[in-house]
């Protein structure tokens, strides 16, 4: 477990070795949140709009460039960890930021296992325990290996290219009708606000926000030279989850378009048994396990990269507890029998609360603390469209804080 590009020692990698790493960050970003939420998430909103999701789509990737365009700029040019970023701006507040990610972090892992478990059932008939299980253990697999910076790197890449090519195939059959998408992309019939503010959190609510962006750092792609590559890695990260939504979306309209019945309690496995049959169940369920497994590492990796400036120790041993959060995440899953739903509202919740306290954090530093960048003088026209973006978070928060108290009625 010496993988310079895993635990981020001092020195940038070379740049082949850099490069994969980038890769592997746009792609951590991406698969962390293409997870079973997202999957569902898609499903059940496409059946509800028909084509006039595609609106909301088009609107949450364009606010989630925004957002991830600051983040991304502002703990790239800085080279710093955001945790790390908040204790400079106010004492503490990088520990409360931690503190929220962590927590949230392994409550949607246990609900990431759950996913896994879901995924090999479908493809292979498992049992559900057995499938998180054996799922955790492949988790755990990626982080034992002495270079698990690498390893991790390239299952993200090809799980996610696996995604994306058995989504593709599945809108391709399921012929969804393009001419109304591309109308309704522009000219909605429907618009939701709370589905695209739903799609945005779900798409760079808590971890996820900083995912690529840590994993970034340990590239070696920082500081105000390298603002032109953090910004289109950035970008690239963001539409890549786009482009995984879209094709879902596709997918599961031309099923709907065609006057089929999802199962009301299962929808996303029902669409494709639907465009496909036998052989459409096996490719959801080969889709679900690498959104799961992928979000398992993307998850575990994020959650514990906010606690490894805090102490020397964390950091020499970063490895061994990213491995035991993957294995507590499995035994909370595997003692409830089922994933803990009331849980997974509140860790959403709080996701909800980190997204415009991180992002709040963040945009101080760009406008107010360019010593944290290097002297960097940050774009006017990108500080006010992350401020902008931020005002958002602030809507989205404050649902947050609601269905937070919802829980205890």
């Amino acid at each position: 477990m010496t993988d310079r590009t895993t635990l981020g020692q001092a020195g940038a990698p070379p740049a082949a070795p850099r490069r994969g790493a980038l890769l592997g960050a746009m792609f951590l970003m991406a698969t962390s949140a293409i997870g079973p939420g997202f999957i569902t998430q898609t499903t059940v909103f496409t059946a509800e709009l028909g084509a006039a999701l595609a609106f909301a789509i088009l609107v949450s990737v364009l606010v989630d460039i925004a957002i991830q365009l600051n983040v991304w700029r502002v703990v790239g040019v800085s080279g710093r960890r955001a945790q790390d970023l908040g204790n400079s701006v106010l004492p503490g507040a990088g520990y409360a930021l931690a503190g929220l990610d962590v927590f949230g972090g392994i409550i949607f892992n246990i609900g990431n296992v759950a996913g896994t478990a879901l995924g090999l059932n479908a493809l292979l008939g498992l049992d559900v325990k057995i499938g998180g299980t054996v799922s955790a253990l492949v988790a755990v697999a990626v982080f034992l290996i002495r270079r698990a910076g690498v390893a991790m790197d390239r299952i993200v890449v090809v799980l996610g290219c696996v995604m994306i090519a058995m989504t593709l195939y599945v809108a391709i059959i399921s012929s969804p009708p393009l001419g109304e998408v591309l109308v309704q992309t522009v000219a909605p019939e429907e618009v939701r606000f709370l589905t695209i503010t739903t799609l945005i959190g779900g798409t760079v609510g808590g971890y996820i926000t900083y995912a690529g962006a840590h994993r970034m750092i340990e590239s070696g792609l920082t500081g105000p030279e390298n603002v032109r590559g953090i910004t289109r890695s950035s970008i690239t990260g963001i539409l890549v989850t786009g482009l995984m939504r879209t094709l879902l979306f596709l997918a599961v309209l031309g099923v709907v378009a065609g006057g089929a019945r999802l199962a009301a309690d299962n929808p996303a496995p029902s669409a494709f048994q639907h465009a496909a049959g036998e052989a459409g169940l096996r490719v959801f369920g080969l889709i679900m396990w690498s959104a799961a497994i992928t979000s398992v590492i993307g998850a575990s990796y994020t959650s514990v990269s906010f606690l490894v400036s805090f102490s020397p120790w964390i950091e020499r041993n970063r490895n061994r507890l990213v491995v035991a959060f993957i294995a507590l995440s499995t035994v909370i899953y595997l003692a409830l029998g089922t994933t803990p739903v009331t849980l997974l509202i509140l860790a959403g919740a709080l996701n909800g609360l980190i997204l415009p306290f991180g992002l709040g954090l963040l945009m101080w530093v760009a406008g107010r603390r360019s010593d944290l960048l290097g002297g960097y003088r940050y774009p006017v026209w990108l500080l006010v469209l992350g401020v902008a973006a931020w005002l958002l978070t602030l809507y989205l928060g404050w649902n947050s804080l609601t269905g937070i108290a919802d829980l205890w009625k």
